[in-house]
């Protein structure tokens, strides 16, 4: 299993680092892991996991 730091997942993931860290504290973003006290690391499977859970089909987007 490969892991990522935060700015490595934000550029995997083709979005803001401050995106992803805003994602963290409010619970909408990827697990996470913690590696001692301060470093956050992501698995790139659970960054797969997540980018495909936003898949939108063609005119879905903003309807609901």
């Amino acid at each position: 299993m490969a892991y990522l730091r935060t700015p490595a997942a934000a550029e995997y993931l083709g979005v803001g680092q401050s995106t992803l860290e805003c994602k963290r504290i409010d619970g909408s973003g990827p697990q996470w892991r913690r590696l001692g006290s301060k470093i956050v690391v992501y698995a790139t499977e659970d960054l797969d996991a997540w980018a495909s859970q936003s898949i939108h089909a063609s005119g879905s987007e903003g309807k609901g």
